[in-house]
């Protein structure tokens, strides 16, 4: 199969840079319903114009590529073994032309493989079938989504549904409830698959194979079909909105699945998706490997629309504000939530490694004032040897929490950017020390990348290119306040009002 290495880069490439037409229509709809002019309907703008950027340059929608998982369905006869190492070919020389972001980290020892490649990376499954020609099908489920799946084991209590029992109800709490918990930190609106049954494993296993379903195809299970519509009609009504901000539309897909299990287990798991639900296929010849037909509609049937820009927001005027760093803490005390912050000047993205190093050493540049953007992108060389942004989006910032209050208290911080909104420990830093939580677009990875002019040098190479502190020079970076220095959380605000309404769906409604 000479052709077969080729085509599978191929697929990387089209999942990564290009959503299918099937979750573009999706967030299409999506758009129509949403509220024109709110936070939610901006935010729905900008995904649409990032989808539009990222097909139009061929690098990835979002700069969290994910773990690159491969389901490979092949004749009886076929080599297995060559199969796996052109996969992991492919995947090694996707992620050196930046269409994939180097993901393989050590679990112990923290190092970046720099190719994607390692001990379980990538992730491959192969499935005999009694059909001539090759499957294959590839997702990649960033981490922040990943983060938020869940997995229930029923009979259990849950917040604000009570109990959920062994039968289709609670089940249906279950889903309900993942949907909630997950709020803007898995990059709503998202997509679920969920696995009813087997064990601890294979429920998580059924789970993500039900988000390779088509976004429009319908159940042939019954019962199943209507619990899909049930979580689509009612999910939305919990009014967590795109990013967590609020507004009509928080799902845009529930699939389910089921299968059998052990008498004293049931288990519910939930994988969810964001909305840059990055999942394609190929069928291939068997004898020479190349591309036959495409598992789903390619990207390009369905353009993205353009919004006109609307004026108004649910609070009346937007407001936006400029920003040169640094900033000054006067500066910050004059902000609001809902504001619309725009950055210009250096900014320095930090993650996990770098927080924790910080905690206890010195920076290698002056933070006083600094914007610190919690982003992990995907970096390449140009021709003269110079470091150029390819994809910049923003990472969940809850797992800075045990650090950033200590932070931006040691170093003199002024503003944090991320996705998906942070703690009580930080929103009482930034009100003590003046500071604000902004929060970006999770997934616009090329949308942000063009708000990076320059790169003025990169610390940390050690922790690996995700981890590495990046100095960059800015142009045009635009955020939310969703967290101000008056002890103001619009994220605390969303779950609050999502918890009340969550409670509306506590009695049985499938007996």
């Amino acid at each position: 199969m000479q052709h077969f290495q080729e085509s599978i880069y191929q697929l990387i490439v089209e999942t990564s840079t290009n959503l299918p037409a099937d979750v573009r229509e999706a967030i299409q709809a999506a758009r129509a319903r949403e509220d024109a002019g709110t936070r939610s309907a901006l935010s729905l703008s900008t995904i649409a114009d990032n989808i539009r950027m990222a097909e139009c340059n061929v690098s990835p929608i979002c700069q969290d590529t994910g773990m690159p998982t491969f389901i490979v369905h092949c004749p009886v006869g076929a080599n297995q073994i060559e199969m796996k190492k052109q996969i992991i070919a492919a995947v090694a020389q996707a992620t050196k032309d930046s269409k994939l972001r180097t993901n393989s980290v050590d679990s112990l020892t923290g190092a970046n493989s720099g190719d994607n490649i390692g001990p379980g990376t990538p992730v491959i499954h192969f499935e005999q079938w009694e059909r001539n020609e090759i499957e294959a099908k590839l997702i990649l489920k960033g981490g922040g989504c990943e983060n938020k799946n869940i997995q229930y084991s029923l009979p259990t209590e849950l917040e604000g549904l009570g109990k959920a029992g062994r039968d289709l109800d609670g089940i249906r709490k279950c889903i309900l409830h993942a949907v909630y918990q997950a709020q803007g930190q898995g990059c709503s609106a998202g997509f679920i698959g969920v696995g009813i049954g087997g064990d601890r494993t294979t429920g998580y296993e059924l789970a993500k194979h039900q988000l390779f379903r088509a976004a429009d195809d319908v159940n042939p299970n019954d019962e199943l079909r209507k619990l899909e519509d049930y979580i689509m009609d009612n999910a939305n009504k919990l009014g967590i909105g795109t990013m967590g901000f609020g507004g009509q539309v928080t799902l845009l897909g529930c699939k389910v699945g089921v299968m059998n299990r052990l008498p004293a287990s049931f288990f519910v798991s939930v994988a969810y998706n964001c909305w840059a639900f990055r999942r394609q296929g190929v069928l291939l010849d068997p004898a020479t490997g190349a591309i036959t037909k495409w598992a789903y509609r390619k990207g390009e049937e369905l353009p993205m629309q353009k919004d006109e820009p609307a004026a108004a927001s649910e609070s009346g005027e937007r407001r936006e504000v400029v920003l040169q760093t640094p900033i000054s803490e006067e500066q910050i005390r004059q902000l609001r939530v809902g504001d619309v912050v725009i950055i210009n000047g250096p900014m320095h993205t930090g993650r996990d490694a770098l927080h924790k190093y910080l905690m206890d050493h010195d920076s290698p540049v002056d933070l006083n004032g600094a914007v610190i953007y919690h982003c992990g992108p995907v970096m390449a060389k140009d021709a003269e040897g110079n470091w150029i942004v390819k994809a910049a989006g923003p990472t969940t910032s809850i797992r800075e929490e045990p650090y950033q209050g200590d932070i931006i208290k040691k170093f003199g911080i002024r503003a944090v950017i991320g996705k998906g909104g942070m703690g009580a420990k930080t929103l009482k830093a930034l009100q003590e020390h003046g500071a604000v939580y902004l929060n970006a677009i999770g997934g616009a990875a090329q949308y942000y990348a063009e708000c990076f002019k320059k790169v003025e040098g990169v610390d940390f190479m050690e922790f690996g290119i995700p981890e590495a502190m990046w100095h960059l020079q800015t142009e045009g970076f635009a955020a939310i306040v969703t967290m101000d220095s008056h002890g103001n959380s619009l994220h605390a605000d969303v779950e609050q009002e999502s918890r009340e309404k969550l409670a509306q769906f506590k009695e049985p409604v499938f007996v």
